[in-house]
């Protein structure tokens, strides 16, 4: 791949985008699928590549729409078996923002755990059940993370096989 020609340079800041946006799944600063995404969209669009690029970029944002649809009713569907309320989640959330910035590289999850966990205390009252459901809540998060980061390598798998079909 010559980077001086537009085609290169166009797979280029695709294949950036598309390794950024899979390490961006794991590494909670980064829109990880978008990443992805856009990047396989510049390449289908700009890369000059016709009805192939047209095609991939199809095929990823189909695969995108599926996975973001599974990342959010997959773990849903779980926790409302549970019993986990949505306040709890959102509560949960805004603990693991401000953790985030309180406690560097650790502090998103610690923070989750602990407002999830401080809710269904206060909701319970049941040390126990609180618990239970705090890692009902932890087990949902790490599904919904393995999903996006299924959707993550399949657009990167995509994107590939349309590398290889269109050279």
């Amino acid at each position: 791949m010559d980077p001086t020609d537009s085609g290169g340079l166009v797979s280029l800041i695709a294949a950036v985008a598309v390794v950024a946006g899979v390490f961006g799944v794991v590494v909670p600063m980064l829109p990880g699928l978008l990443l992805c995404w856009a990047g396989v969209l510049v390449w289908a669009v700009f890369g000059g590549h016709g009805t192939t690029g047209w095609a991939v970029g199809i095929a990823a944002t189909v695969v995108l729409a599926l996975g973001l649809a599974a990342k959010y009713l997959v773990p849903g569907r779980d926790l409302k078996r549970a019993g986990v309320s949505n306040l709890t989640l959102l509560l949960g959330g805004v603990c693991a923002i401000v953790g985030f910035f309180v406690i560097p590289v650790v502090g998103l999850v610690v923070g989750f755990v602990l407002g999830v966990l401080l809710v269904e205390l206060a909701r319970h009252r049941d040390g126990a059940l609180a618990w239970r459901t705090t890692k009902h809540a932890l087990r949902a998060a790490g599904v919904s993370m393995l999903i996006e980061l299924a959707t993550a390598l399949l657009i990167a798998g995509v994107w590939l096989a349309g590398v290889y079909a269109a050279s």
